[in-house]
């Protein structure tokens, strides 16, 4: 799943950044590295871009970046780490 389908209120993991050069290193430079608890804030009225709630800050990404990174929804690590 990539953080583009992530719905308003839910909460997420990073479990890994794409893209090529520059862009996923200004990605991951923004805090959205792996194993970081990312949570949609709001969605544009057009739907782009998106505002993320991470580390303590608000961060507003489009669309387009949001679908290089790939997330696990937290109910499936809440039941993983159950396991």
């Amino acid at each position: 799943m990539t953080l583009d389908m992530l719905e308003p209120g839910a909460s997420a993991v990073i479990s890994a950044v794409g893209g090529d050069g520059a862009l996923r290193c200004r990605l991951l430079d923004m805090g959205l590295i792996p194993k970081t608890k990312v949570m949609i804030r709001k969605v544009a009225p057009m739907g782009d871009p998106i505002e993320l709630f991470l580390r303590g800050y608000e961060l507003t990404i489009r669309l387009d970046d949001a679908k290089l990174i790939e997330i696990v929804p937290e109910e499936k690590m809440e039941r993983t780490e159950l396991k």
